[in-house]
């Protein structure tokens, strides 16, 4: 087992190696210094979800959204409140499909909102339509084999 996990910075993308041992919801980067988990949804650029899951060693939740769709803004809040929960074994990001279509396309987004959960850069399951936070924590942590909130110590 390794000793420690790469963990990418929502707000500079560099790549943090954490102690396995270390607190990582104190955590500060090591580029920004900022801190690597504050508890809301990342919201990625192509290059920030590119990085997010290829380079992190925890498992990575995505919502592909769009501002016009009535249930994703309206499935928000209850993301936003399931990020203060699954935070920070699990990276939870936000993906506006209007703004990053060649990403869509990329990943056959063909209904929105859409949740797509990937750990070690591969893609583990994926789901459409909205949901309410417990629904939200529960399809996480069914796919994730019980490794849900998983601690980095």
């Amino acid at each position: 087992m390794s000793t420690s996990r790469h963990i990418v910075c929502p707000h500079c993308a560099g790549v943090n190696r954490l102690a396995a041992n270390r607190d990582a919801g104190s955590a500060k980067c090591g580029v920004c210094k900022q801190g690597l988990f504050d508890g809301r949804p990342v919201d990625a650029n192509a290059e920030m979800f590119t990085r997010q899951i290829s380079r992190s060693d925890i498992p990575v939740l995505v919502d592909v959204w769009a501002p016009w769709c009535g249930p994703c803004r309206m499935m928000a809040p209850a993301y936003a409140d399931a990020a203060k929960i699954l935070e920070p074994g699990i990276r939870v990001v936000k993906l506006n499909s209007e703004e990053h279509q060649q990403v869509a396309a990329q990943l056959g987004i063909q209904g929105i909102p859409t949740l797509l959960l990937f750990h070690g850069g591969v893609e583990l399951a994926r789901t459409s339509g909205a949901m309410n936070t417990r629904q939200i924590v529960d399809w996480t942590g069914a796919h994730l084999n019980g490794q849900q909130r998983q601690p980095l110590a």
